[in-house]
């Protein structure tokens, strides 16, 4: 077999099975391109989401939601989303990150031209909810094609730090994006236009992605080795505990609806672990040795930080934005521009000589740092004229912060695992980056309503504040981790292999 068309894995003895992975070494342009598709698919989903916001209050008179249902209108995309990460993961990992690719976004493209047409509010929590599995399907798969189609590590840094950067800034604009679509056409162009790009760029990916075939012995082992118990059992625990903790700050912490699903969810989460010890390597969704794998641990620690710093500042100011200061959607988007911009920018700091082959630990510090020192900042802009003085620089210093611990703990996190593990890896670091949003936004807006309450409501910025101390309070907590327990070995810079299990 030519050697630059195909590489060859070791057989595993304990399995018994021997693995061949053909991998046709494409173009530069046909690589490019690729990137751009996997870019933009990123892009399109953050987009959607934060696009919806200018989208609520519409949606909330359109199918009558209360204000303890509107937030489902965010939520159900991101529960599912979180929840099916790791068996999405773990598919690509098995079958073909092509196919999971391919076929998560055709079904999205597809439920995203429903939405638009949806006019009961039941069905359109349902299809939110399954936009986001869908979805989920795309992300490890991207990750993984993504390594496989730079595999020489200068260029896969910068080709997931161009993923990562591109979901930051739909972040973003889709602020814009909404506000524009709310107020001058419609808001099922928010689901229309991602289904119009989706769909042709899906088509365009099934032609252009190289094939990765893995041959194991039969259909069966590849089922089996899914580890379906174990996915099953950390899925549904994923699902109770973000469904507590968004439940959490509308119905209380101490409430049977927050408290049964979290007590259920941390059970199985203990026995999820259990179940895995018990499994052997190549056969667990999520090998207990993954963990000691020098600093996984602390790399998936300081992903719950990037989406907890963004999604917290985004939702905080555009509330305090629109229904204190009664500013417009359009000018609240244009506000947020500085940490899009910004986020962009500082994604391609991987490429700046000295960096690139410096330890994660310490641009995962400085990101920490400035994400607190801009949190500093935030709990002193305490009415609309310090916009200027206090938040622009802190939305720069911040989300300037946020993307450099996002893309060093990213980049960092594959370089330190095998590359078949690409798929299971991406769906871990994603599904951190999805749970420090989802419990972050909980406590911290449950904080800010407390604290609203004793004084005064929304239009007294304590509560505002009280949030920003406390996301400073747990990042600092983060950082110190990432000090103490980081190690910068050189000789532990990546771990190669490749595992797979007949399910014996």
């Amino acid at each position: 077999m030519d050697s630059s068309l195909a590489s060859k894995s070791p057989v595993i003895s304990d399995c018994d099975v021997k693995v061949v992975i053909r991998r046709p070494t494409p173009s530069n342009a046909r690589r490019y391109t690729l990137l751009l598709i996997f870019c933009i698919t990123q892009f399109l989903y953050t987009l959607t989401n934060s696009a919806l916001f200018s989208a609520i209050p519409f949606l909330v008179r359109k199918f009558g939601f209360t204000h303890s249902q509107s937030i489902w209108i965010i939520s159900a995309y991101q529960l599912t989303f979180a929840s099916f990460l790791l068996m999405s993961g773990k598919i690509s990992d098995i079958y073909s990150p092509k196919y999971t690719f391919i076929t998560g976004k055709f079904i999205l493209g597809v439920i995203s031209i429903g939405l638009g047409f949806v006019s009961n509010g039941i069905l359109f929590l349902t299809l939110r909810a399954l936009s986001g599995i869908a979805a989920s399907l795309t992300i490890p798969s991207a990750l993984a094609l993504l390594v496989g189609l730079f595999p020489e590590p200068r260029h896969q840094a910068v080709a997931i730090a161009a993923f990562g950067a591109w979901g930051a800034i739909g972040i973003v604009l889709g602020l814009i994006t909404g506000a524009l679509f709310v107020e001058y056409v419609s808001w099922s162009w928010i689901f229309w236009f991602v289904s119009t790009v989706i769909i042709p760029t899906t088509l365009i990916s099934a032609v252009l992605i190289p094939s990765q075939t893995k041959n194991v012995k039969s259909g069966c082992t590849k089922f089996r080795s899914l580890d379906i118990t174990g996915i099953s059992i950390l899925t549904v625990a994923v699902i109770l505990f973000i469904f507590a903790v968004t439940t959490g700050s509308i119905t209380g912490w101490g409430s049977a609806t927050t408290l049964a699903p979290l007590v259920i969810a941390i059970a199985m989460i203990a026995v999820f672990f259990f179940w895995e010890a018990l499994q052997p390597i190549e056969c667990a969704a999520v090998p207990s040795s993954t963990w000691s794998i020098p600093n996984f641990s602390v790399l998936f620690g300081t992903a719950l930080l990037p989406y907890f710093w963004w999604a917290n500042i985004f939702t905080t100011y555009v509330s305090l934005w629109q229904d204190v200061y009664k500013w417009s959607a359009m000018s609240s988007a244009v506000h947020m521009l500085p940490i899009g911009i910004t986020a962009f920018v500082f994604s391609f700091t991987n490429r700046i000589k000295g960096l690139s082959g410096m330890s994660a630990k310490w641009p995962i510090l400085c990101g920490a740092l400035m994400m607190m020192s801009a949190l500093v900042l935030f709990a002193f802009a305490d009415r609309p004229d310090k916009y200027w003085p206090l938040v622009f620089p802190g939305f720069i210093i911040g989300s300037a912060g946020a993307m450099l611990a996002n893309i060093s703990a990213n980049i960092a996190i594959f370089r330190a695992t095998p590359p078949s593990m690409a798929g299971t890896v991406g769906a871990i670091f994603n599904c951190g980056l999805q749970l420090g949003s989802a419990v972050g936004l909980a406590a911290v807006s449950s904080i800010q309503a407390s604290v609203q309450d004793r004084n005064g409501g929304p239009s007294n910025y304590e509560g505002q504040s009280a949030g920003f101390w406390f996301m400073l309070a747990c990042i600092s907590v983060a950082a110190l981790a990432v000090l103490v327990f980081y190690h910068t070995d050189p000789a532990q810079n990546r771990v190669e292999g490749s595992v797979v299990c007949d399910g014996k």
